[in-house]
């Protein structure tokens, strides 16, 4: 069965460092840029990162940046999201995905049900 699997959310104050990972299986996702998004309770579901194939290029959410580093891992087929400097604004569900490109397109073809990350003020 091909799918991605998040973990590593829980429940952190302000402050703090989570870092969730996307293990997927059944696929080698070594071709395909990958990114990470969140959904807050209420709201729409909005991007927060994404990485080429390769790992050389990423991107950010403005919301986001310098606090949060996406990376990944080929040879575990793993994508990786270190967040610091934790906000209660940060509180959501956070999925993976895989583009269906090396490059980030928009255009997903696999996505992971998720993780919550709870940041408590």
């Amino acid at each position: 069965q091909v799918q991605l699997v998040e973990s590593g959310g829980g429940l952190v104050q302000a402050g703090g460092s989570l870092r969730p990972s996307c293990a997927a299986s059944g696929r080698t996702l070594s071709r395909n840029a990958m990114a990470w998004f969140r959904q807050a309770p209420g709201k729409q579901r909005e991007f927060v990162a994404a990485i080429t194939a390769g790992g050389g290029t990423t991107n950010y959410a403005d919301s986001v940046k310098g606090r949060f580093i996406i990376s990944r891992d080929n040879a575990k087929n793993t994508l990786y999201l270190q967040m610091n400097t934790l906000k209660p604004e940060d509180t959501a569900i956070y999925h993976c995905a895989a583009d269906i490109r090396t490059y980030y397109s928009g255009d997903f073809d696999m996505w992971g049900q998720g993780t919550q990350v709870t940041v408590s003020s």
